[in-house]
C-alpha cells in the first residue's frame, strides 16, 4: 500500500526548527525562511507540507502567523496541514479560508472536545486530530502537560466525528532519530476506524517501509530531522513508499 509522506516544518520565532522530545530549549534551527523550505519540499516531489506553530501550541493561539502565510504564498496549490494554537472556530475557519488544506487539533481534542467535534462537522475531511502520547497517555499544551486519557480512548471518541485522520506522535521518539514506534502506531490503527499518520522518530527509509507494511490503517508518516540531516533522500523515500 502507498504511504503518504509529510515533510515537517516546525516554527519557533519565525524560524524552521526541530526539537528533541518536544523540549523548546532543545531546538535546532534548520532554516531562516519557512516559505523557501516549503517550496524546496514541494519541488522535491512531496504533495503535502506538515506545519506546526510550536509557539502557538504553548500560547494557545497562533504565534507564527506571518511565517505560515509565507509558506502558503510560497507553495500555491500545494497541500499544507497546520497545527499549533488552533483553539477556536474563528481561528480554524480563518486558516482554512487562507488556503490551509487541513488543520490539526491537538490540545483542543482533550480540553474542548465539543469545539473539536464541531470543527470536524463544520469542515468534514479538513480536520485531523493530533494525538501526542507519552507512555501511551495523551500530552497537551505543547506536550507540557500529560492527561489521564489514553491515545486509543481519545481516538475512539472521535471515530464518528468526520475527522480526516489521527496524527499519532510518540513523544519519546520525536526528534531522536531512534526509529518510529511501528508497534504502537499499528495497534492504534487496528483499534480505531480512522486513518493514522505516524509521527516521531523516523530515522531512515526502513522506518517508512515498516510503516507501509504494518497493515491497513496507517495512511502516512511525518518526516522531520531525518530529512534535514540528510538521512532520508526525498526521491528514494517517495519511490519506496509509492
Amino acid at each position: 500500500m502507498t504511504l503518504t509522506l509529510y515533510p515537517a516544518i516546525d516554527l519557533k520565532g519565525g524560524q524552521v526548527v526541530r526539537l528533541r522530545r518536544g523540549e523548546m530549549d532543545q531546538a535546532t534551527v534548520y532554516a531562516e525562511d519557512p516559505g523557501a523550505q516549503a517550496r524546496a519540499f514541494i519541488q522535491a516531489g512531496f504533495a503535502w507540507v506538515h506545519v506546526v506553530d510550536l509557539d502557538g501550541a504553548f500560547a494557545g493561539k497562533p504565534a507564527n502567523a506571518d511565517a505560515v502565510r509565507g509558506i502558503l504564498a510560497a507553495v500555491p496549490g500545494a497541500r499544507v496541514q497546520l497545527g499549533g494554537g488552533i483553539r477556536s472556530m474563528a481561528v480554524a475557519e480563518a486558516w482554512l479560508s487562507a488556503g490551509v488544506a487541513r488543520i490539526i487539533l491537538g490540545s483542543a481534542a482533550v480540553k474542548d472536545p465539543d469545539f473539536a467535534r464541531a470543527a470536524c462537522r463544520a469542515f468534514p475531511g479538513r480536520v485531523a486530530l493530533g494525538i501526542d502520547a507519552r507512555d501511551g497517555m495523551v500530552a497537551t499544551e505543547g506536550w507540557a502537560e500529560t492527561s489521564d486519557v489514553s491515545a486509543t480512548d481519545l481516538a475512539r471518541r472521535f471515530e464518528d466525528s468526520g475527522a480526516a485522520a489521527v496524527i499519532y506522535t510518540d513523544i519519546a521518539r520525536d526528534g531522536m532519530l531512534g526509529g518510529v514506534n511501528v508497534g504502537a502506531t499499528a495497534a492504534l490503527a487496528r483499534a480505531v476506524a480512522l486513518p493514522i499518520v505516524a509521527s516521531g522518530g523516523v530515522a531512515g527509509i526502513e522506518d517508512l517501509v515498516a510503516l507501509r507494511d504494518a497493515g491497513a490503517g496507517i495512511e502516512g508518516a511525518i518526516i522531520g530531522r531525518a530529512l534535514y540531516d540528510g538521512r532520508i533522500d526525498p526521491a528514494a523515500a517517495l519511490a519506496a513508499t509509492a
